[in-house]
C-alpha cells in the first residue's frame, strides 16, 4: 500500500454509483459541477444489477411463463411449453441488466463523470481515502454525496454460503428449485416467492410477525395472499427461523411457531429479513457527521448532513428505502449544491410490491390520513367491474381513493390488482398537485383500459357511479 501520497484534487465527488449516485451526479454535470464518482462494485448499484432490475426481469419471465401454461381458458393449449432457465438467466443479464448498466456509463462519459474504483475512507470534511487491491490515494472534494445503499442483514445460524441465500444468490439461481423456503414475508421475499412459485416451485415462506407485507393494508395483502394460495405457497407466520443445516445438495430449516418447533426440507433457502445501512467503516466519524441509533445519517430538507459541504441520500438516511426516493434526494443534493433552493418536499411517495397481484400505494391511507387530524372518506372500485381487466382474465383486486371531505382533494390511494406499478403514477400526481376526485372524475380516461378504473373509483366517490 501507498503511504503519503500527494491528495488529488476533485470538485464534487459521489460516493456510490446506484439509482441515487448515478442521478445525482449526472444532475451536478448538468449544472456545470466537475464531477467523479467512486464505486467499488458496479455501475448502477444494486438496484440496476442485482436488485429491482433483474428481478423484475425474472418476474416478467415467470408471468410469461405461467400464461403460456395456463391460458387453456382463452382457448390456447400449449403442450410443449419448457423452461430454460439458464437461457433465462442469459437474458436477464445480457439482454436487460447489461444494457442499463451500460447505458449509465454512457451516460457518465457524456457528462464527462470519471469514475475511480476502490472503497473511499473519509479522512477529514475536505478528504477522502480510495483504496483498492494493496493501493491506495488521497483525494481532496469541495462537495461530497454519499449514496453508499444498504446491504441485505444476516441473521444468527443463517450464513450466506450454497443453499442459504440472500436476494442477490436467490436471482442468480440458474435452476428452479423444487422447494424454496423465503424467511421474511416483506416486499423482497415474497417478490421472490412469487417468481418462483410461478417457475414451478413448492415454495414456504416463514414470517415473524403475525402477516405477511406488514406495511400493507390487510385488504391489500389480502388479495396477494389469494394467490400465493392458488400457487400452493405456504405461509407460516408468526414463525421463528432457529437454524439452517446446509448439505451438498440440500438445506433444512429448524423454526418455531406458537412454542413448537418445526423443520421443512428444500434446495434452497432465501433469506430477506431486511437490509441494513452501508454506513459503518467508511470514517464517519472522523468527519463528525451525525447518525441516529438506526445508523442513518441525519440530513436536512437539501440532503446536507451536520458537515455543511457533505450530502447523504438514499437508502442511508431516515424514509423508506426506495431507489426513486434515492433518486429524487439525489436530484435535490445536486441542484443545493449547485446554490439552486431544491429541497425535499413530496406530498406522495410511491411504493410498488411486484408480487401476484402487485400492490402499489402513493399519499396517505385512511388510517394515516385520521392520525394527522384530517376528516377523510374513500372510494373504491373493484377490477371485477373493468372491461379491460375482464378482457385480459385479471379481474381480482381494486383502487381505493382517500380524499378529503370537504374540498375532496385526493390524499392518498392504494391499488391491489393488474398494472397497479403503472395506475399508482397518476394519482401520485393527482396528491402532489392538489387534485379533488371531480377533477379525476372529469378527467377522460380511454377505453377500454385499466386506467378507467381510477376514474370509475372517483365517480364512487362523488356518489356518480355509472359501472357499479
Amino acid at each position: 500500500m501507498v503511504v503519503g501520497d500527494f491528495a488529488i484534487d476533485l470538485d464534487t465527488v459521489v460516493i456510490g454509483a446506484g439509482p441515487g449516485g448515478y442521478v445525482a451526479a449526472i444532475r451536478a454535470a448538468e449544472k456545470g459541477q466537475k464531477v467523479t464518482v467512486i464505486e467499488r462494485e458496479f455501475i448502477g448499484g444494486v438496484c440496476l444489477n442485482v436488485g429491482c432490475i433483474p428481478s423484475k426481469a425474472l418476474i416478467e419471465a415467470a408471468h410469461r411463463y405461467q400464461k403460456a401454461m395456463n391460458s387453456a381458458e382463452m382457448g390456447l393449449r400449449i403442450t410443449a411449453a419448457t423452461l430454460d432457465f439458464k437461457q433465462t438467466q442469459t437474458w436477464k443479464q445480457e439482454s436487460v441488466v447489461n444494457k442499463l448498466t451500460g447505458g449509465v456509463a454512457s451516460l457518465f462519459k457524456k457528462h464527462k463523470i470519471d469514475v475511480i474504483w476502490g472503497s473511499a475512507f473519509l479522512k477529514d470534511d475536505h478528504s477522502l481515502r480510495v483504496i483498492k487491491d494493496d493501493s491506495a490515494q488521497t483525494y481532496t472534494f469541495n462537495n461530497l454525496i454519499l449514496a453508499t445503499g444498504s446491504h441485505p442483514i444476516e441473521i444468527p445460524n443463517f450464513k450466506f454460503e450454497k443453499r442459504v441465500l440472500d436476494s442477490t444468490g436467490a436471482l442468480s439461481l440458474q435452476e428452479v428449485p423444487k422447494d424454496l423456503i423465503v424467511v421474511g414475508g416483506g416486499y423482497i421475499g415474497c417478490e421472490l416467492a412469487s417468481v418462483y412459485a410461478n417457475l414451478g416451485a413448492h415454495v414456504s415462506i416463514l414470517e415473524g410477525t403475525d402477516r405477511i407485507l406488514a406495511n400493507y393494508e390487510r385488504d391489500l395483502v389480502s388479495v396477494v395472499e389469494h394467490h400465493f394460495s392458488k400457487q400452493k405457497v405456504d405461509i407460516y407466520t408468526k414463525a421463528m427461523a432457529r437454524k439452517a443445516e446446509q448439505t451438498a445438495d440440500g438445506v433444512k430449516i429448524t423454526f418455531e411457531v406458537a412454542g413448537e418447533e418445526k423443520q421443512l426440507q428444500a434446495d434452497y433457502c432465501i433469506v430477506c429479513v431486511g437490509r441494513r445501512a452501508n454506513t459503518a467503516d467508511m470514517g464517519l466519524e472522523h468527519v463528525g457527521i451525525d447518525i441516529d441509533q438506526r445508523g442513518l445519517i441525519k440530513v436536512d430538507a437539501q440532503g446536507r448532513t451536520s458537515v455543511n459541504n457533505i450530502y447523504a441520500i438514499g437508502d442511508i438516511v431516515p424514509g423508506a428505502a426506495l431507489a426513486h426516493k434515492a433518486s429524487y434526494e439525489g436530484k435535490v443534493a445536486a441542484e443545493a449544491i449547485s446554490g439552486s433552493k431544491a429541497v425535499i418536499d413530496y406530498r406522495a411517495m410511491p411504493a410498488v410490491c411486484y408480487t401476484d397481484s402487485e400492490i402499489a400505494t402513493t399519499g396517505l391511507t385512511m388510517a394515516e390520513a385520521k392520525e394527522q387530524g384530517l376528516q377523510p372518506e374513500k372510494a373504491q372500485f373493484p377490477f371485477a367491474a373493468n372491461g379491460r381487466a375482464i378482457s385480459m382474465n385479471s379481474t381480482d383486486g381494486f383502487i381505493r381513493l382517500v380524499f378529503e371531505k370537504d374540498s375532496h382533494q385526493l390524499l392518498g390511494a392504494q391499488i391491489v390488482g393488474p398494472n397497479a406499478s403503472d395506475l399508482i403514477t397518476e394519482l401520485t400526481l393527482a396528491v402532489e398537485t392538489g387534485t379533488t376526485v371531480e377533477d379525476i372524475a372529469l378527467t377522460i380516461h380511454p377505453h377500454p383500459s385499466i386506467s378507467e378504473a381510477v376514474m370509475d373509483a372517483a365517480d364512487v366517490g362523488l356518489k356518480l357511479p355509472i359501472n357499479i
